[in-house]
């Protein structure tokens, strides 16, 4: 039951993540002059008009993962340059927002909520993934490899031009895919054999995005509660 408690946490919580993350990029780029998202359906807080299996079934897996990137025309942004760098980064940001604002409930129902019963263990599952995803995901997708935000914010800046780019375009979804499922294999092996847990490339990702992202949450709120309470 404890397993099955875990999986529906991490699915409610992926599902979170990844809605915010790509209504955020259709609402900057509606604001920003572009209609596409729009058409395309994806200014939507519905989960079905954003997920990508292989993505979610990534993330699911290993805490990893993407879903279907937001449809843009850069050429109906108002500033297109400008256009681009928000609507590439909006994601990120809001990810980034999303922790700040979930690691202090996580304070609180850590603190207060008894784990009694499978519905409270849940509940502070749910909270505890929002944070732990929101903050890799703002790393992950700053990775140069489609169909991430950080290949969309150079393909963008670059208008599409350089080998490094074309390169990227057509292989960064294999190579993205490569390096999930050796973080996948890596997390699986070590408790055998513990040097594949130094070779865990995306799981070195995933700490820095705790540690260095998310200091400044944890200095923030510390000190807030440290007054409070």
């Amino acid at each position: 039951m404890d397993i099955a408690v875990h999986y529906i946490a991490v699915f409610i919580a992926v599902t979170i993540v990844l809605t915010m993350h790509e209504f955020s990029h259709a609402f900057v780029a509606v604001k920003c002059g572009d209609p596409t998202p729009k058409f395309n359906k994806r200014l939507s807080l519905n989960p079905l008009n954003h997920f990508d299996l292989p993505g979610l079934i990534m993330f699911v897996l290993v805490g990893f993962g993407w879903a279907k990137p937001v449809p843009i025309n850069p050429y109906n942004f108002k500033n297109q340059r400008k256009g681009i760098i928000l609507t590439s980064s909006a994601g990120v940001v809001m990810n980034y927002i999303m922790a700040f604002f979930f690691y202090p409930i996580l304070l609180l129902v850590a603190t207060y909520l008894p784990m009694t019963n499978y519905l409270q263990k849940l509940i502070y599952e749910v909270v505890t993934y929002c944070y732990i995803y929101s903050l890799s995901f703002t790393v992950f997708n700053l990775l140069p490899f489609y169909p991430l935000d950080g290949f969309n914010l150079l393909d963008g800046l670059t208008r599409g031009r350089g080998k490094v780019i074309a390169f990227l375009r057509k292989y960064g979804y294999y190579i993205l895919i490569g390096l999930v499922l050796e973080s996948y294999l890596c997390d699986l092996l070590s408790s055998r054999i513990a040097v594949f847990g130094y070779l865990d490339v995306l799981g070195y990702v995933l700490s820095f995005a705790r540690n260095i992202l998310g200091f400044p949450i944890y200095k923030f709120w510390d000190l807030i509660f440290g007054l409070i309470l």
